[in-house]
């Protein structure tokens, strides 16, 4: 579990093919006294778990799943990533609740500057418009950030100077790939909604206004 608070950037070391897999290697300036073998670190937003690790690096596999809804299969060595530890029972939460499961993978379609902010706007795919919310939360690359408006499936958001220099939002350009992570809260709520209906085969589609509507939730 993650607070979305960068604690550090990292940079992309190595990249080896494995079986099908991704090994990937890590340089970060993060303290390393305190991790263990198989420990969590979110790396962009997308939980990877500690298999190997020395005073200013860290190596991961990554799986096909994981390669198939995040960026991570188009990172190249050099490419420079946020980094996060699990977080601790003691820590301050000053994010949201994050897993590092990333949802889907979204695109920058708007930079400029918002007097001492940044502004961007990113395009998210179709099927996790229904996760957002206008002020809600969402995790961009692993930074907790705020929505500040939402035109269907397209939001707006504001970095000011403190996360511009903590994190990797230098490189977020036009048509940037990003990955996203709803609100872990958004995803639990719409399977309660479902009810026994869950339990069914491809049950997801079944949750549409008509249902909403017939089970008391809209007026």
């Amino acid at each position: 579990m993650f607070t979305g608070i960068v604690e550090s950037l990292g940079k992309v070391d190595s990249l080896q093919s494995v079986g099908g897999d991704v090994r990937l290697r890590i340089q970060t300036d993060l303290d390393m006294s305190d991790v263990h073998l198989g420990d969590s670190i979110a790396t962009n937003g997308i939980c990877l778990t500690v298999i190997d690790w020395g005073d200013n690096w860290y190596a991961a596999d990554v799986s096909r799943e994981s390669l198939n809804r995040s960026t991570l299969a188009s990172w190249n060595v050099g490419q420079v990533v946020n980094v996060e530890k699990a977080m601790l029972p003691t820590t301050r939460f000053g994010g949201h609740i994050v897993s590092g499961h990333v949802d889907a993978v979204g695109e920058i379609t708007v930079v400029r500057s918002d007097a001492r902010s940044l502004y961007f706007e990113v395009t998210a795919p179709v099927e996790i418009a229904k996760y957002l919310a206008e002020k809600g939360s969402i995790t961009v690359d692993g930074i907790s950030l705020t929505i500040n408006h939402l035109r269907g499936n397209i939001l707006s958001l504001n970095l000011i100077p403190h996360t511009a220099e903590r994190t990797n939002i230098g490189t977020w350009k036009v048509g940037a790939k990003v990955n996203l992570e709803v609100d872990v809260l958004a995803r639990y709520i719409e399977r309660l909604l479902l009810g026994d209906k869950a339990a069914e085969v491809k049950a997801e589609s079944k949750l549409s206004m008509e249902f909403l509507a017939k089970n008391g939730f809209l007026k």
